[in-house]
């Protein structure tokens, strides 16, 4: 980096030598380790951003880490369900599916979105496999219970983590649709941040990082400036209860909880539309989000 003159900016080049050495640290402390990704929001439908989100998740993976990619999809869909005279229904953050709103969800995240994300990963000189839950018998579903019937909406029920374990081995970034097989053939679609969590939970990972469209769990949900940046799981689940967690917040803080209880060391919930929000909070000291613990 060159002054007005052509002389090194030294000022530049000292606050990028220190962002290296601010990373260092946490470069060697997840080495080897899998982080898993949740992908989905505004990060995903700007261009620009999901090109630089995805390059990010490269470097992850060229500086020895093992990420694995859990990619939603909603805008998408929904932008296709109303093309085609169906108006989407959710249900605490959960899309309402009949069969043919699954087969919408199917045709979107396996036909488009997906591949185009594996490719934009490859392209960035780092092999990615795409895989939905279908795939090899990856994941296996079960319909969700509760006090509504949403239809064809599903939870993860079993995980073949040896599957994935081989592909990391390899070398892969998998990137993984949550579509999957349920009882007598049927095809659920599951929540992505559920999804994320059970495979954060059945890999042990290190970090489950969520991307979404906000700043992370607020104190006060009309306020972004009450960021909470560390927040526990019992705090979490008394915000759930008194409503002060609600609508699509609700599925990403249970997810934290649920990859929490499944071994996961700490869950991430981060504002996506940030540029580099991923190494922000994951390569410094203070991260940018809210960090869910124990």
């Amino acid at each position: 980096m060159k002054g007005s003159e052509g002389q090194p900016n030294l000022d530049a080049l000292r606050e990028r030598a220190a962002v290296l050495v601010e990373a260092l640290p946490y470069l060697w402390q997840f080495r080897d380790h899998v982080i898993v990704v949740k992908y989905g929001g505004a990060a995903m439908q700007d261009e620009a951003l999901r090109r630089e989100v995805l390059r990010d998740i490269s470097l992850l993976k060229q500086v020895g880490m093992r990420p694995v990619v859990v990619h939603g999809g909603g805008p998408e869909i929904s932008e296709v369900m109303r093309r085609l005279g169906k108006e989407p229904v959710f249900v605490d953050g959960l899309r309402v599916s009949d069969a043919e709103t699954v087969a919408i969800a199917q045709m979107v995240l396996l036909g488009s979105t997906n591949p185009a994300l594996v490719a934009e990963i490859s392209g960035q000189g780092t092999p990615a496999i795409g895989l939905s839950g279908k795939d090899s018998g990856l994941v296996k579903a079960a319909k969700l219970s509760g006090p509504r019937d949403l239809g064809f909406v599903g939870e993860v029920a079993e995980v073949n983590v040896e599957l994935l374990a081989r592909l990391l081995d390899e070398g892969f970034v998998p990137v993984i649709a949550p579509i999957a097989p349920g009882p007598e053939g049927a095809t659920y679609n599951i929540n992505a941040d559920h999804f994320a969590a059970r495979i954060a939970g059945a890999l042990k990972a290190s970090k489950l990082v969520l991307l979404t469209d906000v700043r992370g769990v607020l104190e006060d949900k009309e306020a972004p400036e009450t960021l909470i940046s560390e927040l526990s799981a019992a705090r979490a689940g008394e915000m759930i209860a008194a409503g002060g967690i609600d609508a699509g917040m609700i599925p990403k803080v249970e997810a934290c909880l649920d990859a929490l209880g499944a071994g996961v060391a700490k869950c991430h919930i981060i504002d996506g539309r940030l540029p580099h929000a991923i190494l922000m909070e994951l390569l410094t000291d203070y991260g940018i989000g809210t960090m869910v613990v124990q």
